[in-house]
């Protein structure tokens, strides 16, 4: 077994395709996703039962693989009249809007407690601070404790964010063809299994390192007051 550089060539174009709907895929997940964990991620800093709530959105969702969860939005939310027999059809029969669900679902849940942890380690000082000078907590909430918390979940949320770019490799279960579904359809009709995913585990490699490029540069930016101290 060989690398075929022709063969790489001559599929690119459906590789690329396949990326083109990896990229399709992520994109709203990751803004969907971030939306939705922002107010979890604030319930769970409070008491009681939203708090409880919360927490339990955060354990399910980031128990769940994803491949169940865009199992059970495509093939078993379907099956629901509440689903079938309404206008909601019209959304979970189209696989992206199950994929952008299902995947949502679960960077929610990872995402909430990202910036969970991230609230929490602003000092209280700092509310304390803002509360004296008259802030709402709206405004302590978006103008000091959002900014603060973003340096601080840099990191882990440059983590999720590559997980999720793999993870997207799962959306080719329920028919849309990806990255991945676009290599396995080269090996199907070529017979020759390495060329094609190793040609797509090269275009995954220089997203993922791109994306982390983009971190190192946006770290250095949000931390650069701590290189001139």
């Amino acid at each position: 077994m060989h690398y075929d550089p022709i063969l790489a060539w001559q599929s690119m174009p459906d590789l690329l395709a396949g990326t083109a709907t990896t990229f399709a895929v992520l994109l709203p997940v990751l803004v969907l996703g971030l939306l939705l964990a922002l107010p979890i991620a604030l319930a769970r800093l409070e008491t009681g039962p939203k708090a409880k709530a919360a927490a339990g959105y955060i354990a399910f969702f980031r128990g769940v693989p994803s491949l169940v969860l865009l199992y059970l939005v495509y093939s078993g939310l379907p099956q629901l009249s509440i689903v079938r027999d309404t206008f909601l059809w019209t959304f979970f029969s189209n696989a992206y809007f199950c994929a952008w669900v299902g995947l949502t679902l679960t960077h929610s849940g990872y995402m909430a407690e990202i910036i969970r942890g991230g609230l929490a380690a602003v000092p209280t000082g700092v509310i304390e601070a803002s509360t004296a000078l008259g802030l709402t907590p709206r405004q302590t909430l978006f103008r000091l404790r959002l900014p603060m918390a973003a340096r601080y979940v840099l990191k882990a949320y440059q983590n999720e964010l590559l997980i999720m770019v793999k993870s997207t490799s799962a959306v080719s279960a329920i028919t849309l063809v990806d990255l991945t579904a676009a290599a396995n359809t080269v090996f199907d009709y070529t017979y020759d299994p390495f060329t094609p995913l190793v040609t797509a585990a090269a275009i995954y490699w220089c997203i993922v390192n791109l994306m982390r490029t983009g971190f190192t540069l946006a770290d250095r930016k949000l931390n650069r007051h701590l290189a001139r101290t």
